[in-house]
């Protein structure tokens, strides 16, 4: 493929592309997984850039600090362990996030009441309040993408996309948590 091809191929002519040559010039055997995967991957990537820009940066907050807050806001007070596994994190990556956040005053990280070294995670009243204003306008946003979908769409989706993740104990899939 010539470099004026390659300027001329969108996201989807890109993933035929890749399929066909994948599948047929290379020889692998599963391009369907491959389109089936890089699509999803393109979905998640598409949905968090903008979510993030239009909801999140503009507030000073990036997409990682508000899954973790959404996280402590959703299940209360929690270890940082639990944190990170609930919101697919890395326990590192709440770890950094909560220093910067305590220091902002937004997060409170107390004892634990277990041996001491444990830690409890919980949102200060002035993280509730941004939860609650900043929500609002996630779910719009949320409701925006989704209305592409009719509502038994979204839920065969959620099904589906369920369905992926349980299968993904059959080969011993890597998780952050």
């Amino acid at each position: 493929m010539s470099s004026a091809d390659a300027q001329e191929l969108d996201f989807w002519s890109y993933i035929e592309l890749a399929k066909r040559r994948l599948g047929e010039e290379f020889g692998f055997p599963h391009p369907q997984a491959t389109e089936l995967l890089m699509t999803l991957n393109r979905a998640s990537s598409v949905v968090t850039y903008d979510l993030e820009s239009v909801t999140h940066r503009p507030r000073g907050r990036s997409w990682a600090a508000f899954r973790l807050m959404l996280t402590i806001w959703i299940v209360g007070p929690a270890e940082p362990r639990r944190i990170a596994a609930l919101s697919g994190m890395t326990r590192a990556a709440v770890s950094n996030l909560v220093k910067v956040l305590v220091a902002e005053g937004v997060v409170d990280r107390s004892r634990g009441e277990g041996d001491g070294r444990s830690a409890l995670l919980s949102l200060t009243e002035a993280g509730e309040r941004e939860m609650r204003n900043v929500f609002s306008e996630h779910n719009e946003r949320e409701a925006a993408w989704t209305d592409a979908l009719t509502e038994v769409e979204q839920r065969l989706l959620v099904m589906l996309l369920n369905k992926l993740i349980a299968g993904s104990h059959g080969f011993d899939a890597r998780d952050k948590s």
